[in-house]
């Protein structure tokens, strides 16, 4: 089965990269001495440092794995390709949640799933506001779908490269 495409930019891309060069180099030694100690302390099947030093090897190495899967199925985004006519992945926009003030417009930027950070203001194009939000123009009304159930009605203010 095909890896399922994961939209980045080159920044993200690059995060990736510099975490699976620590993972491969400094992670992977540091489990290595961990185990080399444990296995010094004699009886390993009651050696409860041995048991953790492994199971931190393999999550060591499924994070790895992990990241080098979404290297190769990274598909960065050219800045060139971005169209501020219509909101998607790479563009900033300007919301007004239904009954609030304009001084309360809210500004996202769409991500991929890879490089949301709520807290930062960026959203995954597969989060309920982001789904919601793709496609739409300036002036369009989305209706987003909360986790609660309810609907929650935004109007797109504007788009805009960040």
């Amino acid at each position: 089965m095909a890896a399922k495409e994961v939209v980045m930019s080159r920044e993200g891309l690059d995060k990736l990269k510099a975490e699976l060069e620590e993972f491969k180099t400094v992670r992977r030694e540091e489990v290595k001495e961990k185990i080399k100690t444990a296995r010094s302390y004699g009886d390993l099947s009651e050696n409860a440092e041995y048991d953790a030093a492994k199971e931190e090897q393999a999550y060591v190495e499924a994070h790895i794995a992990d990241l080098e899967g979404l290297i190769k199925s990274a598909r960065v985004l050219d800045d060139s390709d971005l169209n501020t006519n219509v909101v998607s992945i790479g563009l900033s926009v300007e919301v007004l949640a239904e009954g609030d003030d304009p001084d309360e417009a809210e500004v996202y930027m769409l991500t991929g799933s890879t490089e949301a950070d709520v807290d930062a203001g960026r959203i995954s194009d597969e989060s309920p506001m982001g789904k919601a939000l793709v496609g739409k123009h300036v002036g369009d009304e989305a209706e987003v779908q909360l986790p609660n159930g309810s609907t929650m009605k935004v109007q797109v203010l504007r788009i805009f490269r960040a």
